[in-house]
């Protein structure tokens, strides 16, 4: 084995199958969640450049607004490969953070808050970028099942992000303020995507691979891409507890860090073997061909497929008379506005494409955004507010950071488990809508916001940090994989982030409105009315967020109820089999495959039949 693995005609089917694919976006992602280390370098933002709490917290719905709206990261990718999607997002990220840590080092002039809110704006829209670059081309090249499962696996990575950054800024600079962590997130990130630019792309898959290949489209592979990604979650997790009760030597954070890369690149390693299966079942497939069974499949086969696979031209009508000419230049305007307004208020159905206006208008696409904007925007309040949560409640700053870690670490449980929980529910004879995952996890956040909210005892911050991230991460890839199934794949790139704006939206409502205002208002109450500078307006107490976090908690509850009207109107379509059009619409797509020799594949290929290997899986 170990002598075909080393050829390079095993190295260009690994560089270029879906697998490796899957593997470079995993690395991309999993550095491209900088946006949720904003807790550790905030409080800097606060004393270096003089903020108050109403400042940070418009800085964090700024930065909410970049991350989750990624509708020009979108409809780039609808005309442009990925490679420039993310491209576009490793320019920003640099651009973007480097602006940032020059405004906290004092290398600029100190910037006016409007400023410093386009910088983090455009920093972390780089993150929508590299997402919709890296996780739709993930989606796309494993669309006949198993979604939950990917959408999970890579939004976990996502999860894990701030703390796998935190772990190398600690390596790399020792720790320190926070104003290096802003310069590592503002080049490593960048770095990331730039190396695996040629490496993502959308993979044509012989459909016949779908049904065959081990595990019913690669589940063990899934299963061994989620146990290596347990125990990169396990072992920062260790490692958090550990660094907070030793002191650790620049050595040891460079050791820590060591045994963290070697675990982020472990996958490589599983792709490697799939893909030797791969190059072992076409082998055996070619020699069990003969060329009389080639002969008798290309007779029986070609005369079944439809005239627009057998020729170039358009397929004429049963007469033989020309399809018909479009409408002439003398038609109205009118009666275009009409046609187009009656196409779209008629959507297809369930599972079918959707165009974007459709989508739009969708009952479905309403319900979806009222439900999000109340979740994770309040999740987002909290996770934006933990530093100066923590800071109230009187733990110190070293424990507050230990706060953030973790929120990280459990939001990549959140993710990978309902990916995968709500994967196996959806396929297992209860058939339970995926949108009811919704609801559950929006009723269990409620629970971290009420501890929030109490702040007694001392410990019960650890038990919020930890209940709410988790929530935060599972409502992701439920989220997208709802879209998905309920409005095709076809404008995915554009749906994707049209469901991702409820996020900043709630995010603002919650966090700057109520959050960000109550803070500042009981601040002032302390100090007897006067305002004072923005470092030096801080609350203490119970009181600085109680009453925010109850009408959060208000908020998330009236979400949960809106989800289970989704919940109600898409029952009957999750009873059915969501992903038969990916496995039941191939049949003349293999046959053309197998019977065809010498055929090119989309990639410019040729099938196994025809001497080089289409090595996909």
């Amino acid at each position: 084995m170990a002598a075909e693995v080393l050829t390079p005609r095993f190295a260009r089917q690994v560089l270029s199958g879906r697998w490796f694919t899957l593997f470079a976006c995993l690395l991309i992602l999993s550095v491209s969640g900088a946006t949720y280390a904003f807790g550790i370098y905030s409080q800097s933002l606060k004393t270096t450049l003089n903020y108050d709490q109403r400042a940070i917290a418009t800085l964090a719905f700024f930065k909410d607004l970049g991350s989750y709206v990624g509708i020009p990261a979108g409809l780039l990718l609808e005309v442009a490969p990925p490679s420039v999607v993310l491209a576009v997002g490793a320019a920003m990220n640099l651009a973007g953070y480097l602006m940032v840590y020059l405004s906290l080092a004092g290398r600029v002039t100190r910037p006016p808050l409007w400023l410093m809110c386009v910088y983090v704006t455009a920093a972390a829209n780089s993150q929508a970028f590299a997402g919709t670059g890296a996780l739709v081309t993930a989606v796309r090249n494993f669309p006949e099942r198993r979604r939950g499962n990917v959408l999970g696996l890579l939004k976990g990575y996502v999860g894990l992000s701030s703390a796998i950054l935190a772990q190398v800024y600690l390596a790399v600079y020792g720790g320190g303020d926070g104003r290096e962590l802003v310069l590592l997130i503002a080049w490593l990130p960048a770095a990331v995507s730039v190396i695996f630019l040629a490496t993502v792309r959308v993979t044509v898959v012989p459909p016949r691979r779908w049904s065959t290949s081990r595990g019913g489209g690669g589940g063990d592979v899934f299963n061994c891409l989620l146990y290596i990604s347990m125990a990169l979650a396990a072992y920062i997790l260790v490692m958090i507890i550990v660094q907070r009760q030793v002191v650790f030597s620049h050595a040891g954070y460079a050791a820590s860090a060591t045994g963290l890369l070697l675990l982020l690149f472990l996958p490589l390693a599983v792709v490697v073997r799939e893909e030797y299966q791969i190059k072992k079942d076409l082998e055996e497939d070619y020699q069990q061909v003969t060329p009389t069974t080639v002969m008798m499949t290309v007779v029986q086969k070609t005369s079944t497929l439809p005239m627009s696979i057998m020729s170039d031209e358009l397929p004429a009508s049963a007469d033989n008379t020309p399809p018909p000419s479009p409408p002439s230049s003398s038609s109205s305007s009118s009666s275009y506005f009409i046609t187009f307004l009656k196409h779209t208020f008629s959507p297809p159905a369930y599972g079918e494409d959707y165009t974007i206006p459709q989508a739009l208008v969708s009952i479905d696409m309403i319900i979806l955004f009222l439900a999000i904007a109340a979740g994770t925007g309040a999740t987002l309040t909290a996770i934006d507010n933990m530093g100066q949560i923590g800071q109230s409640l009187g733990y110190p700053s070293k424990t507050i950071n230990t706060f953030v870690s973790l929120i990280s670490v459990w939001n990549y449980a959140g993710r990978v488990t309902a990916g995968y929980l709500s994967e196996a529910l959806l396929t297992s004879r209860y058939k339970l809508p995926r949108p009811l995952a919704l609801t559950a996890v929006l009723v269990v956040s409620c629970a971290g916001h009420l501890l929030v909210a109490a702040g007694a005892p001392r410990g019960t911050l650890y038990a919020a940090s930890v209940i709410i991230g988790f929530c935060s991460g599972a409502q992701v890839p439920v989220l997208y994989a709802v879209i998905s199934e309920l409005f095709g794949l076809k404008r995915y790139p554009t749906l994707y982030n049209l469901g991702a704006i409820a996020s900043p939206v709630g995010s603002y409502v919650l966090n700057v409105r109520v959050a960000g205002r109550l803070y500042d208002a009981e601040a002032a109450r302390q100090r007897g009315g006067s305002g004072g500078g923005g470092g030096e307006k801080m609350c203490v107490g119970v009181e600085c967020f109680r009453r925010s976090f109850l009408i959060v908690t208000a908020a998330t509850v009236a979400g949960a109820v809106v989800s289970l009207v989704l919940v109600w109107r898409t029952r009957e379509f999750y009873r059915g089999d969501i992903y038969a059009k990916f496995r039941g619409d191939v049949s003349e797509a293999i046959a053309l495959e197998e019977s065809l020799p010498g055929q090119r594949q989309g990639d410019g290929r040729r099938s196994v039949h025809g001497g080089e290997r289409n090595a996909d899986g």
